[in-house]
């Protein structure tokens, strides 16, 4: 089913991409129906020798020459014409009926300004452990990720709640921009839903599970910094002897991880500084 009519967007699908010149990438992500029937909004991470444009009425394009994930989200939600709006990754598939399962959710919970899905992999297996609840709480947001996140357009511009660009694929700290973005809404007092209904499936390997890389640790030392100031070195630790117990890094290897979290807290004190000498 689709619902393009570009003077009344219901639904609009925010997809990121990089360096894509055709919109034919788009076919892989809509197996049993056209892209052409859906209204989207491609933000497309580029340079000027590889523009992308759309012959679509319900299909716009915006070409950035910004880099990383969240900022190519902010651009999305700036520019976004939907009523409800779904985040999209180039590389997902949708299943069948996924825009009327968003749509119904919206209008089954009125007040609800984010609902977030199930995805499973393409294995037919389901993504994460999702949590029994309705309403997200700081435990839940741990567990989704940005592209089974639909928002209500007009409260999220209201509120202006966006992206934290310092977070995310393509950023300093290569995590946790969706976990920023819903928990950021929680303290906005945003009404904040979980729908269990599969909407998508998505490549099985998720940039957050490697949970001894120095990349990812490197990025959740700043975030529990961010959120909990001088306790954050202590969830370092906590974090550290977790995924050492789950044999993701060696006990030998706990002092270098250890110091590479510090790199993490450090680097992340260091913009925050500069961003406040800016204001």
């Amino acid at each position: 089913m689709g619902n393009a009519k570009k003077k009344d967007v219901k639904l609009e699908l925010l997809v990121a991409t990089m360096f894509q010149t055709s919109l034919d990438f788009l076919a892989k992500m809509f197996p049993l129906s056209q892209f052409q029937n859906y209204n989207i909004l491609v933000v497309n991470q580029t340079d000027s020798s590889k523009l992308l444009k759309s012959d679509y009425d319900n299909i716009r394009v915006i070409n950035s020459f910004d880099k990383g994930l969240a900022r190519s989200r902010n651009k999305a939600i700036q520019n976004a014409i939907g009523e409800f709006c779904l985040f999209v990754d180039d590389d997902v598939v949708f299943k069948p009926n996924f825009d009327v399962d968003i749509i119904e959710a919206f209008k089954s919970n009125p007040n609800a300004a984010i609902i977030t899905f199930k995805m499973e992999d393409f294995e037919g297996n389901l993504f994460k452990n999702y949590p029994s609840i309705k309403y997200h709480n700081l435990e839940s947001i741990k567990e989704v990720n940005s592209v089974v996140i639909a928002f209500k357009t007009a409260l999220i511009l209201k509120n202006k709640l966006l992206f934290d660009v310092n977070f995310g694929l393509g950023s300093i700290f290569e995590t946790a921009d969706e976990y920023i973005f819903i928990r950021e809404a929680l303290k906005l007092k945003l009404r904040t839903i979980f729908e269990p209904k599969i909407i998508l499936s998505h490549p099985s390997f998720s940039s957050g599970q490697d949970s001894g890389n120095d990349r990812l640790i490197f990025a959740r030392s700043a975030l529990y910094y961010k959120y909990s100031g001088y306790l954050g070195y202590l969830k370092l630790c906590k974090y550290l002897y977790i995924v050492n117990q789950q044999g993701h890094i060696k006990s030998n290897q706990l002092l270098k991880k250890f110091n590479v979290g510090l790199q993490g807290i450090k680097t992340y004190k260091s913009i925050i500084k500069s961003q406040k000498e800016k204001v």
